[in-house]
C-alpha cells in the first residue's frame, strides 16, 4: 500500500482526539455526499425534461420541416414537391397552410393556430394516440371536419359529431377594410369537429382542417407555408435534408426536428450548465470544512511531522499524506452520494415512484434520465474540487516541515 495513503487513512479513522476535528471532517463528507447526490439528480432530471421534450415534439413536428426563407408563404411547385415525395427514406410529404385564427362558438371564442393539411396528414398523424374524445378525420365523402386540440375543445364547449355544436373560423380577408359592412373583412368556415387532443399545453389550441378548406379560408390557393415530411429512417435525415436543399435552393429552410425547437433546447442546456455550476459550487462550499479540517490537523500533527522529517521523509510524502487525507475525506463522500444519486434516479426511470398526477400527462411518472458523462463530469468536478481543499494545508505541512529542518540545522 502506498506510505502517504496508509498514513492519512491512519488519521481518519484513528480514535485518539477524535473530536471536534473528526467532527469537522464527517461534517465535510456529508457536505459533499448531500452535494453529489443533489448534482447527480439534478443533472438527470434536466435530461429527463429533455428527452420528455423531445417524445412531445415527435408527435406534433415533423421528422424536417421545409419552409421559405424569406416569406411567409411560397407559391406551390408541383414538379419539387414530386421530387421530394420520391426521394429515398422519405416516407411522406404533408403540404401545410398555416396561420392564426379566430375560433367561435357562440359567444365563447379563442384564438387559434390552424394548420390545413392534405388527406396525407390523417393516415400517417402520431396524433392518433394522444386523441381524448372522437377520432382523427378531416374529410369523409363532401364533408369537412376539424381536429383540435384540448384548450380549444373545452373553451368552446365543442362535442365531436355534433352539428349543432359547430367550430367557426374567421380570417382577415386580404383586402381594403370596409368600414360600412365590418363583416365584409372576414372570410368564415363553418364545420363540425371530429376529434380532440391532447399533448402538452403549447398544442392546446391547434386546429387542424382540410388543406382546400384553409386555401379558401386564407385565400392562399396555389400557395404553402410549409412540407411536413416524415423519414423511414431517422439516421438519414441529414442525407435527406442535403438531397431537399439541393432541390429547392437556398431560398428554403430546411430544418429537422431538433433545429425546429432550437430554442428550447438551448435554454434547456443553459439552464442545465449553471444548475450544474451552482450545485459545484455549494460543494465548494462544503469543502471549506475540509480545508478547514485539515489546517486543524496539520497543527495538531505537528509533532508527527518533525518525526517523519526526522526519519528522512521527504517533503512530497508530507504533501502527498494530507492530500490523501482531503481526498479520502472528498472522494468517500462524493462516492456515497455518487451511490444515492444513482440509485434514486435508477429507481426512479424503472419504477415512477413519483407521480407527475395530471389526468392527461404524457408520462406517469416525473421524467429522469441518467447519463454516464454527467456522472463522470461529476466525479471530475468533485475530484478537483477536493484537490483543491486539501493543496493549502499540505503545503503548510511542508512548510512546518522546512521549519524543522531548518531549526535541526
Amino acid at each position: 500500500m502506498n506510505l502517504s495513503f496508509h498514513i492519512a487513512k491512519k488519521y481518519f479513522f484513528s480514535r485518539k482526539k477524535r473530536s471536534f476535528i473528526h467532527f469537522i471532517s464527517l461534517i465535510s463528507m456529508l457536505g459533499v455526499c448531500v452535494g453529489t447526490a443533489s448534482l447527480i439528480i439534478v443533472l438527470s432530471v434536466f435530461n429527463g425534461l429533455e428527452e420528455l421534450n423531445r417524445t412531445i415534439f415527435k408527435s406534433s413536428d415533423p421528422d424536417i420541416k421545409v419552409k421559405s426563407a424569406n416569406s411567409k408563404a411560397f407559391d406551390f411547385d408541383s414538379e419539387a414537391y414530386q421530387k421530394i415525395v420520391n426521394l429515398d427514406n422519405v416516407d411522406n410529404v404533408i403540404q401545410v397552410i398555416e396561420d392564426n385564427a379566430l375560433a367561435k362558438r357562440e359567444e365563447d371564442q379563442i384564438i387559434v393556430q390552424v394548420k390545413g393539411v392534405d388527406s396525407t396528414f390523417e393516415t400517417n398523424s402520431p396524433l392518433k394516440e394522444s386523441i381524448i374524445d372522437g377520432e382523427l378525420l378531416l374529410k369523409y365523402e363532401d364533408e369537412n371536419y376539424a381536429f383540435v386540440g384540448g384548450g380549444v375543445y373545452n373553451t368552446l364547449n365543442l362535442q365531436t359529431f355534433n352539428y349543432l355544436r359547430q367550430l367557426e373560423l374567421w380570417y382577415p380577408k386580404n383586402q381594403k377594410i370596409n368600414v360600412l359592412n365590418p363583416e365584409s373583412n372576414i372570410s368564415k368556415v363553418t364545420l363540425p369537429i371530429s376529434g380532440a387532443f391532447v399533448l402538452e399545453q403549447q398544442f392546446d389550441n391547434l386546429v387542424y382542417i382540410p388543406l382546400e378548406l384553409m386555401a379558401q379560408l386564407t385565400e392562399m390557393e396555389g400557395e404553402r407555408t410549409s412540407y411536413e415530411i416524415q423519414v423511414t429512417n431517422e439516421k438519414e435525415i441529414n442525407q435527406v435534408k442535403k438531397e431537399i436543399k439541393s432541390i429547392l435552393g437556398d431560398s428554403f429552410d430546411v430544418k429537422d426536428r431538433d433545429e425546429q425547437n432550437a430554442s428550447l433546447y438551448r435554454a434547456i442546456k443553459i439552464e442545465k450548465l449553471f444548475i450544474f455550476i451552482a450545485l459545484l459550487f455549494i460543494i465548494g462550499i462544503a469543502s471549506f470544512n475540509i480545508f478547514f479540517a485539515l489546517t486543524m490537523l496539520v497543527l495538531d500533527k505537528k509533532e508527527d511531522i518533525k518525526t517523519l522529517s526526522a526519519l528522512g521523509a521527504s517533503k512530497s510524502l508530507v504533501k502527498r499524506i494530507f492530500l490523501s487525507e482531503g481526498g479520502i475525506i472528498a472522494l468517500t463522500g462524493g462516492a456515497i452520494g455518487l451511490v444515492i444519486g444513482v440509485g434514486v434516479c435508477w429507481s426512479q426511470m424503472h419504477f415512477g415512484w413519483l407521480k407527475m398526477g395530471m389526468e392527461y400527462a404524457i408520462v406517469d411518472a416525473y421524467p429522469i434520465l441518467l447519463k454516464t458523462s454527467d456522472v463522470i463530469i461529476s466525479i471530475i468536478g468533485i475530484t478537483i474540487i477536493a484537490f483543491l481543499a486539501s493543496y493549502f494545508p499540505a503545503k503548510k505541512a511542508v512548510k512546518f516541515m522546512n521549519e524543522t529542518i531548518t531549526t535541526i540545522s
